[in-house]
């Protein structure tokens, strides 16, 4: 957050109409305050660097450079950047490569702007965000490929710990729900990510849908 306590958003988008409307529902909420604006991937970069931000909300599909490479490129250089990635229905075919680039979470264009709030709020604080609404997508539309059964690589209870992680508990929450220590959920956690290949909570959750690991 800013000194004056307020969650500082960055959003990149090349609809005009769309950007601008986001901005102002955005401003209406006193503890945010949008600190800048980009209309492509090069221009975000440009800026970015003389622009603090807690959170970025960043379009796939603009001209010059796209959400992806931009991600890529802004991570690159500062890896504390946060990123959401504004998504429309029919963009499946990107969303596992803005989890490789770094991206924190999704949420769609036609999201409710409470639920924008909440998806800011959520990945300024360190956590990552996935709309309810595209995680059901993905499940339906996805084609998974599956090799080598990667759910034969977890024990029951990192299993369990993987669902809840995907419903968007925090260690600690999994750790009272299951009654156990927060330390052992830590433990089960990393293991979780060292067997799956995974890099970060955004990344776990992808890669579950993927592999037919959870039902959302």
């Amino acid at each position: 957050m800013s000194g004056t306590g307020k969650y500082r958003v960055f959003i990149v988008d090349d609809h005009a109409l769309f950007l601008s409307g986001l901005k102002g529902l955005l401003g209406r909420y006193p503890e945010l305050e949008v600190v800048g604006e980009a209309t492509d991937g090069a221009e975000f970069l440009d800026r970015i660097a003389q622009t603090p931000s807690d959170v970025v909300l960043m379009d796939i599909d603009m001209p010059n450079m796209d959400g992806i490479e931009a991600t890529e490129r802004a991570l690159a250089e500062n890896p504390d950047i946060r990123i959401i990635t504004l998504s429309m229905h029919g963009d499946q075919e990107f969303y596992f490569r803005m989890v490789e680039a770094g991206a924190k979470g999704f949420i769609l264009k036609n999201s409710d702007i409470d639920e924008v709030i909440v998806a800011i709020k959520t990945v300024a604080d360190g956590g990552s965000y996935f709309s309810q609404e595209l995680l059901t997508s993905l499940v339906r539309n996805l084609k998974t490929t599956r090799g080598e059964h990667p759910e034969e690589h977890l024990s029951d209870r990192e299993k369990e710990i993987l669902l809840l992680v995907c419903q968007g508990l925090s260690n600690h929450e999994i750790a009272e729900r299951l009654f156990i220590s927060k330390r052992t959920v830590d433990k089960h956690r990393a293991n979780i990510l060292e067997k799956t290949g995974c890099r970060n909570t955004a990344h776990l959750v992808v890669y579950a849908i993927k592999n037919s690991l959870v039902e959302i």
